[in-house]
């Protein structure tokens, strides 16, 4: 239930909407819009424990970090995996926005994008985060209905929608009707799972080992979930298992394309498996609306098209995909009405059944 009091005193502070997400971490404050977008990324020292950076300073460290330094992702698949280290990049956040905009007492409402298949203990670490981090009050709202709300669909309304959300640890997908999530599946198969496809293809076709950072810059650069009109290809340098030495080797679209099949078929299957089981009554709904595709992974190219194939139903791509979860985030804490409906479907999918 949301304080009365809580409500009143967000009308004189700047109120912060998060997409806590396993790659990037955006904020938007109330009035102001997106103020932050920057990598989920902290360095820290090993002996002391100290943070020295946090974002964007901090993903330029990683995998060039002396053997005193670490950068750590503290959220791996959608949730958080090192509470402290959340904790400690939360509260630079919101001290960035403080500082910032001047934000004095009273403290920021916080809501918070969490994954649809997040455990009862994982949401607690982030509401948990969040205070600890200088919230006066912290919501929830499941990541597919802020991407819903984010990319304007009519979540609220009787007829369903259906929104594929692909982040960097999670590719959620979810069917939405009357301000509820009516059916909803979470697989690990998205941006992060790419990125382990090509290192794992380029060792065991090219005997190369590669970083998550190269990994990642072939997956936009040459990465395609659909055949195209223009095939190429690209250099991919790293180090010889065999020798030890450097090494570079010309690979194509179609082979980069061979390399994220597995995880693309993942995704596939996981939206196959959801509209099975979607009242049919709702089916109908999506044949005439089609299925918005969200989140970074869905900027793979032909990935709406390889969707549209094996569904078929219209799939098409929302506009700014990246920032949706944080605009839905915004959205539902801009209206009272709205987040007092997400908090009591949050509220009824954490019951038992």
């Amino acid at each position: 239930m949301i304080n009365p009091l809580s409500s009143f005193l967000g009308m004189f502070s700047h109120d912060i909407a998060i997409d806590l997400g396993t790659a990037n971490t955006l904020v938007s404050v109330r009035g102001r819009g997106i103020v932050i977008d920057e990598p989920s990324v902290v360095a820290i020292d090993r002996v002391t424990k100290r943070v020295l950076a946090i974002g964007a300073e901090a993903k330029r460290m990683v995998g060039r970090t002396p053997a005193s330094i670490i950068a750590v992702r503290p959220l791996r698949d959608g949730v958080i995996s090192d509470f402290a280290v959340t904790e400690k990049m939360l509260q630079y956040f919101i001290r960035q926005v403080h500082e910032r905009f001047g934000l004095g007492i009273p403290k920021p409402r916080v809501v918070v994008g969490i994954p649809s298949g997040a455990t009862e203990v994982e949401k607690r670490a982030v509401h948990d985060a969040a205070m600890a981090a200088g919230a006066r009050a912290c919501y929830l709202i499941e990541e597919p209905m802020a991407a819903a709300i984010g990319s304007d669909l009519p979540v609220m309304d009787a007829a369903g929608s259906m929104v594929i959300d692909i982040g960097g640890g999670t590719t959620e997908v979810a069917v939405l009707a009357l301000g509820g999530i009516v059916r909803a599946q979470s697989v690990r198969a998205a941006g992060d799972a790419m990125d382990a496809a090509v290192v794992d293809y380029a060792r065991q076709v090219h005997n190369m080992l590669i970083g998550e950072r190269t990994a990642e810059g072939v997956k936009i650069e040459a990465g395609s979930a659909y055949p195209l009109d223009d095939e190429w290809t690209i250099d991919l340098r790293g180090r010889d298992l065999a020798t030890g030495l450097p090494k570079s080797v010309e690979i194509s679209t179609v082979e980069v394309r061979d390399a994220l099949s597995p995880v693309v078929n993942e995704i596939v299957r996981t939206v196959r498996a959801t509209i099975e089981t979607t009242p049919p009554e709702l089916v109908a709904d999506l044949m005439l609306h089609g299925i918005a595709m969200t989140g970074g992974g869905s900027l793979l190219r032909g990935l709406d098209r390889k969707v549209a194939m094996e569904t078929r139903f219209p799939v098409y791509v929302t506009e700014d995909p990246l920032r949706t979860v944080v605009r839905g985030c915004a959205g539902a804490l801009e209206e009272a009405d709205t987040l007092q409906k997400v908090q009591a479907a949050v509220a009824s999918r954490q019951r038992p059944r």
